[in-house]
């Protein structure tokens, strides 16, 4: 859908009083959108148009509040209140929700477009200059800030990490008890944010605007603000459209006050809501069609100027045109101009090279509208992946947000060429780092928390999003390192996307030699369970820091997954440790992280664990079987031709089973 950010607010200034010129409470009545272009239409609206894609919606009211006395003295007490309402077109797709804001600031300078709420970037989120305090009505559960879900209000301070927060909703004034709303059922909410500057106490209520204002706050805080807030602040919203945009926002009514309650707002004379933007535009549209009518002849006449000079016009920038398909719609993430990518990789010059594979080349870039560093992804049409695979990886990164994923920002495509647009990772690949020339250096301290960052990736994976994602392609050239050295799952051009307890329909092998489980090389379904496969094999290479499938090693050796299997009965698997690591390793670690790759590399799917018990495993939050050295050495069963058949002995009855899609929850 287009995306778009449009707010109303209402518009005509009532009172507004103070001795020295700067109000410091106002009531607006009328309407103020923003959407797009700014102008004022004849009916009084007044509209802001943006552009469709990456943008940042903030309405600002236009005098400084004088929030403190003086420089060094206390927050004054204050009060606001406004209706809101989020409408929404898909349910399951929401957008990033719209947050009530105190700013040094109207622009809000270097404010990221395509998250953060339009506050923040990722270079500045809890820096103590920012002197934000914010209420957000957040519609989008974010791991990276540890939300509750996609439907809760929280207090933020100079970082969208809500110091408190709680699913939206009020309190009934008859018996207390605790009634949910839903932030993007359309209907209008009534929100009441007050600071008590003599306690320090910040409350936030809401509640359905037939609803009076609840006597218990949803949210309260005991903190001074003095020194989060300046001495005159601006107050006002914000919102960005964020990688998905599948909701518009808009407030109908707003007052605030300082050093006293904020006036009631009239709800018998709020607007009322669009249904869409042509009904909000009606009347202008009407005119426009009879004043086209009148000047049909010359505005011909113009046409024809504009199809000469634009076609020159087009020809010439014929090597910055892009490519818009049906199927771009429905995906959301935003879409780059090839002449803002061209610039930002330096006309993909080679110095910018991060790297190359099957999948196309990546090229280091600074975009020039924000000066972010982002990697570009650059692949052709006809190669060996392709566009079935660039649509899977729009479809499935572009709605993923876990710390320990590859955020993808958007993406571009021109002729034959396809362009993604990732975060940039200064550390490069994990692969570098294990077999690069000349080798980098990890610690068994960063390796084991690389694993762990993996296995918490897959986790959100295969059983926290919304639906089961299979990636199909896990190994350490597709595990990104960022400039903390956590570690992050990246490439999901080989991913599959099922519903929670179905099979995803898969009818051809993908992956990578050595990461391949026995059972999907036979009939090619992939599973969580061939993930498990891949993982345990990755878990293995980074410890021993050689590939799953070595040609040039000594025949015993080869396959990594049969070395340390060896390693083990010989009674010594610490033995297969990278030889870079010396003696500086903890050896239960080391031993633990053996002895679970050979667990998920197993040769019979039903022997390996879920992702969940992996991390438990990997966090000490649960033991191995006692038995676990009898469970990986049943190997003579992986000759089996159908692992249903196979009849696992008593041993592993130990040990938790888990088929493919079957889960613990989520």
């Amino acid at each position: 859908m287009n995306c778009c950010i449009t707010i109303v607010l209402l518009l005509l200034l009532q009172s507004a009083t103070s001795s020295n010129n700067i109000p410091d409470d106002f009531t607006f009545n009328g309407c103020l959108k923003l959407d797009g272009r700014a102008e004022l239409g004849s009916n009084g609206l007044f509209t802001l148009n943006e552009s469709a894609g990456g943008t940042i919606g903030h309405a600002f009211y236009s005098f400084p509040i004088q929030f403190k006395k003086s420089l060094n003295a206390g927050v004054i007490s204050f009060s606001t209140t406004f209706i809101f309402a989020i409408v929404s077109d898909n349910g399951n797709y929401r957008g990033d929700g719209l947050a009530f804001v105190i700013s040094p600031n109207k622009e809000i300078p270097g404010a990221f477009p395509k998250k953060y709420l339009g506050l923040f970037n990722s270079t500045n989120m809890e820096n103590s200059s920012n002197h934000i305090v914010a209420v957000e009505l957040d519609t989008f559960l974010d791991y990276e800030f540890d939300d509750k879900d996609d439907n809760h209000v929280g207090i933020d301070i100079n970082s969208l990490r809500s110091i408190e927060s709680a699913p939206a909703g009020y309190f009934a004034d008859q018996n207390g008890a605790f009634r949910n709303l839903s932030l993007i059922s359309g209907d209008p909410m009534q929100v009441w944010v007050e600071y008590d500057g003599i306690n320090r106490q910040l409350n936030v209520t809401m509640s359905p605007i037939h609803i009076p204002k609840p006597e218990l706050p949803l949210l309260s805080l005991t903190k001074d603000l003095s020194p989060f807030l300046l001495q005159y602040m601006y107050v006002g919203f914000s919102s960005s459209t964020g990688l998905l945009r599948e909701a518009d926002q808009y407030i109908l009514g707003w007052s605030f006050k300082m050093n006293g309650q904020a006036q009631q707002i009239d709800t018998s004379r709020l607007p009322k809501l669009p249904q869409s933007r042509q009904v909000i535009m009606g009347d202008d549209k009407i005119k426009s069609k009879r004043i086209l009518k009148i000047a049909l002849p010359p505005i011909a006449f113009l046409l024809l100027l504009v199809l000469i000079f634009g076609f020159l016009f087009m020809k010439r920038k014929k090597k910055f045109m892009g490519v818009l398909e049906d199927w771009e719609v429905q995906y959301g993430p935003h879409r780059f101009g090839y002449k803002d990518l061209f610039i930002a990789t330096k006309g993909f010059k080679d110095r910018e090279l991060l790297g190359q594979g099957g999948f196309g080349r990546v090229y280091r870039g600074v975009l020039p509208t924000s000066n972010i560093q982002v990697a570009v992804k650059r692949v052709a049409h006809d190669s060996r992946q392709g566009l079935r695979e660039f649509v899977s990886e729009i479809a499935t990164i572009g709605r993923l947000r876990h710390p320990n994923l590859v955020r993808l920002l958007g993406y571009c495509r021109r002729k034959q060429e396809l362009l993604l647009v990732y975060d940039y990772m200064p550390n490069g690949s994990l692969d570098r780092f294990l077999y690069g020339q000349p080798k980098g250096t990890l610690n068994w301290m960063q390796r084991f928390k690389i694993i762990k960052d993996v296995a918490s990736g897959l986790l959100y994976l295969h059983q926290q999003w919304l639906q089961v994602i299979i990636h199909r392609d896990i190994k350490a050239s597709n595990v990104l390192i960022d400039d903390e050295f956590n570690g992050r799952l990246g490439d999901f051009g080989l991913a599959k996307l099922c519903d929670h307890g179905t099979d995803p329909q898969t009818s051809h092998v993908a992956g990578t030699l050595g990461y391949i489980a026995p059972e999907l090389a036979r009939n090619g379904k992939a599973s969580t369970s061939t993930d498990l496969f891949a993982f345990g094999a990755f878990m293995l290479e980074v410890v021993c820091g050689r590939r799953p499938v070595d040609p040039r090693a000594s025949p015993e050796e080869v396959i990594l997954v049969d070395w340390v299997f060896e390693c083990l009965e010989r009674g010594n698997i610490l033995e297969a440790i990278d030889t870079e690591l010396g003696t500086e390793y903890t050896v239960e670690e080391a031993e633990l992280v053996l002895k679970l790759g050979l667990l998920c590399s197993h040769a019979i799917a039903a022997a390996r664990p879920s992702m969940s018990n992996v991390v438990q495993y990997l966090e000490g939050r649960a033991q191995l079987p006692d038995n676990l050295g009898d469970i990986i050495k049943s190997r003579d069963f992986g000759e089996a031709s159908n692992e249903q058949d196979v009849q696992l002995p008593t041993l592993v009855t130990s040990l938790m089973i888990s088929e493919p899609f079957t889960f613990t929850g989520r």
